[in-house]
């Protein structure tokens, strides 16, 4: 489940510009990164970090370079580094089902995208997705990622809430299912955000980004809401292993 419009996510903003002055003046130290960005010092390290981490640059003598993973950003690298919208489409036809990638930005969730298939549209966002991450597989997966201190916190911010009579309403009662995920094993849940719809998210956590990748499934088909998880974990495990997929923050 996801917005039709797409979300803007500052730290998305924020490593693409540290990347466009790398790009531009081939190489710099993270002191000026932070300066001419006009970010804070530990927010240029902690995203400079991740880019590295994922390839997008290189650390060498105390300066940043791009990284061996910059050339998928332009389309350089035949096979690999899809854009998300593209790589969405093809995962949701694999799964016969509309797909969406979401992320924890700065403690929110944030559904980035929504993907939908011929003949299966992305459902209506009709409570808002950021406040009712108790209630979807999407917002489940992610509050799972975190520990349990940040978990309290999200809740206090974004209080459970009755969506649908299956709608986990005790706090003491999700943050107990929420210990429960295993890391890495999919997330379902039935009608707990919409009457009607079925859905299914897989965690990923790739440079200390905490992200998901979910799917939703009418009702009447629940019968094979465990089998297309498993379906998508074990997709995702082939991109992470191929280095395919590239997690966005």
């Amino acid at each position: 489940m996801a917005p039709t419009s797409p979300t803007l996510i500052g730290s998305v903003r924020r490593a693409l510009a540290l990347l466009e002055l790398v790009a531009e003046h081939g190489e710099l130290t993270a002191k000026r990164l932070s300066r001419m960005a006009g970010l804070p010092l530990a927010t240029t390290y902690h995203l400079l970090r991740t880019l590295v981490h994922d390839g997008h640059l290189r650390h060498e003598r105390g300066a940043f370079r791009l990284g061996p993973a910059a050339p998928r950003l332009a389309g350089q690298e035949p096979g690999h580094g899809a854009r998300l919208p593209d790589w969405l489409r093809t995962l949701g036809e694999e799964l016969d089902a509309p797909v969406y990638y979401a992320v924890l930005d700065d403690g929110e969730v944030e559904v980035v995208m929504g993907v939908d298939v011929p003949g299966r549209p992305v459902p209506e966002e009709w409570a808002e997705f950021r406040a009712t991450a108790h209630a979807h597989a999407l917002g489940q997966c992610l509050l799972a990622q975190l520990d349990p201190e940040a978990r309290r916190a999200y809740l206090a911010r974004r209080p459970v809430s009755r969506l649908t009579p299956r709608t986990v309403l005790d706090e003491e009662a999700l943050m107990r299912r929420l210990a429960g995920f295993r890391p890495g094993v999919p997330v379902v849940e039935r009608e707990e955000y919409m009457l009607g719809t079925v859905c299914g998210a897989v965690p990923i956590t790739v440079g200390g980004v905490h992200s998901a990748v979910g799917f939703s499934l009418p009702v009447d088909e629940e019968d094979r809401l465990e089998e297309t998880a498993l379906r998508l974990r074990a997709r995702l495990e082939r991109a992470l292993t191929a280095h395919a997929f590239t997690v966005l923050t």
